[in-house]
Formats: structure tokens, sequence, C-alpha cells
């Protein structure tokens, strides 16, 4: 899939969780428009793999090691990007994701898990409030801080972009996942409050909702050891009308609208679904 868009070229994109497999797309297709892109990423490995791939094609990349949860780690980050490629345009925060401390074994609470026979069985009044924190922190805090260092450099740009990435639990909150969902749902929320709050300084902000796409993260949530779609996969896919997960490459066109302002300029607060029609669908 090939895109045009000279303007954003020489701009300076920064992508957080960039060597993740969305993240790290968003990173070679920004850079494939002629944007520098430093790509950060808590694994600084990742980081670098992606940022090689946009070299060894001709485009300009670092890779940072960064940390989303500490101010410290994001203020070293914005330091080398300065130095190294300028001063940020366009921000992406991709950086989250869920873990297990923050989900429940079960999908619904049945009345014989309120006797707690099973202590394989983790209900939700076993969820551990620290496990919450901590889902809850990557994937909030995780945009909140970024914004706070890299926003300086952006208000009174023309055209200065802050992308989002959301999910689909923003807006319906799935099963045995209540802790990632809420953080969603207040990224989301955090979306239209900066698109207001910078909106005097010339800062657009909007959101990415991805529907489902089968990534390294979610492998094992969807896929069996032989292949086989799991129970849950098959749940998803019945509740997607176009009946397939999404494939990073079909996010490029809501990442690339979002941030070319001759496309969206009047655009802000706003949540893009690149779902399949699952936040249309209501199962019947």
């Amino acid at each position: 899939m090939q895109f045009n868009h000279p303007n954003l070229s020489g701009r300076v994109a920064v992508v957080t969780g960039g060597g993740g497999v969305l993240c790290g797309d968003f990173a070679k297709v920004l850079a494939a428009q002629g944007c520098k892109v430093a790509v950060l990423d808590l694994n600084l490995e990742a980081a670098q793999q992606v940022a090689n791939e946009i070299t060894s094609a001709g485009g300009t990349a670092i890779a940072l090691a960064c940390n989303v949860l500490e101010r410290e780690s994001i203020a070293a980050a914005h330091a080398a990007v300065t130095e190294q490629l300028g001063s940020c345009d366009i921000l992406v925060n991709g950086a989250g994701g869920n873990h297990p401390s923050g989900t429940t074994s079960k999908e619904t609470l049945e009345p014989a898990d309120l006797d707690g026979v099973d202590e394989g069985i983790k209900t939700f009044f076993d969820l551990d409030p620290q496990g919450i924190s901590r889902v809850f922190d990557l994937n909030f805090q995780g945009t909140l801080l970024p914004t706070q260092v890299f926003a300086r450099d952006l208000a009174g740009k023309p055209h200065a972009a802050i992308i989002m990435i959301t999910s689909m639990n923003a807006i319906r909150p799935l099963t045995k996942i209540p802790a990632y969902s809420a953080a969603k749902a207040a990224v989301h929320n955090f979306t239209q409050f900066m698109a207001v709050h910078f909106a005097p300084v010339g800062i657009r902000v909007n959101a990415i909702a991805p529907g489902f796409f089968s990534t390294n993260q979610n492998k094992t949530l969807l896929w069996n050891e032989d292949g086989s779609p799991t129970p849950r996969a098959g749940k998803i896919l019945a509740a997607t009308p176009m009946g397939r997960f999404g494939t990073p490459d079909e996010l490029r066109g809501a990442l690339l609208y979002l941030c070319d302002e001759t496309y969206s300029g009047f655009v802000t607060g706003s949540m893009i679904a690149v779902d399949g029609g699952f936040s249309a669908y209501s199962g019947v």
C-alpha cells in the first residue's frame, strides 16, 4: 500500500511503543512519507529493529529506550530526539498493554465462585489493586507523561498533531479484562480533554481505536498451539461483521489522515474506529 503525503516530509515524529507490531508499522509508514522518526520503546532491541528497517529502506529513524512511566526516562528520550532529529511535530502515544494481574479467570461470576472452592479461579473479588494500577498506569499515565514532555514542542506549530491509540475496549468493555477496558476508556476521555485544552495553541489531538488485530501480545489469547482459533477468538470473529482480524496496514490510512492537516485540519477530539464493524454490531 502506497501513500503520498509530501507535506509530512521533514517533520519529526515520535512513536512510543514503537517496537510493537502496530506502532512499529506506524513508525515505518510515517518514515515512508519523509518523516524523521524516533522509535521509543521499553525494549530497545525491538525499537532498534524497527529503526533499522526504516533506515535500510532509505528513511531516517533512531531507536531510543524509554519507560513511559518514568518522567526522567522520557525527558532523556526527548533530549536525544531534539539533538538528533529536531523538535517534535507529531506524537503517537502507542505504548500500552494488558497484564494478567488485572484479568479475571472467567467471563462472568457464577454463584459457585462465591464459595472460593477452586483456588485456581481468580474472580472480580480477587483482583489485586496493585495489578489494576499497573495496567491503568501503563495505558493512561503512559500517555499523559509523554504528552507532558513532548507537547511543549508542538505548541504553536500550525501542523502539530497528537495521535492517541485507544481500543474497542474504550467504548465496549470486554469480559475478563476490567483494568485494560477502564484504562482505554480513560485514554478516550483524555483525548477529548486534550483536544479542548490544546486547541488555543494549535495542537490537534485525536485517537485511533483498533478493533482486533493478531499481534505478538495477544497471540496466546487468540490462537491455540496448533494454529486454530481459541474459543475467545471465535467469539471475536462472530461479533465482527467483516469476519476476520485486521492487519497492521489497515490502520495506516487513519494515522496519515489524522497527521496530515490538509486532510484533517478541522478534526480534533475524534476517535476513528478501525474495527471491521465490531462497534456497530449489536449481536443480532
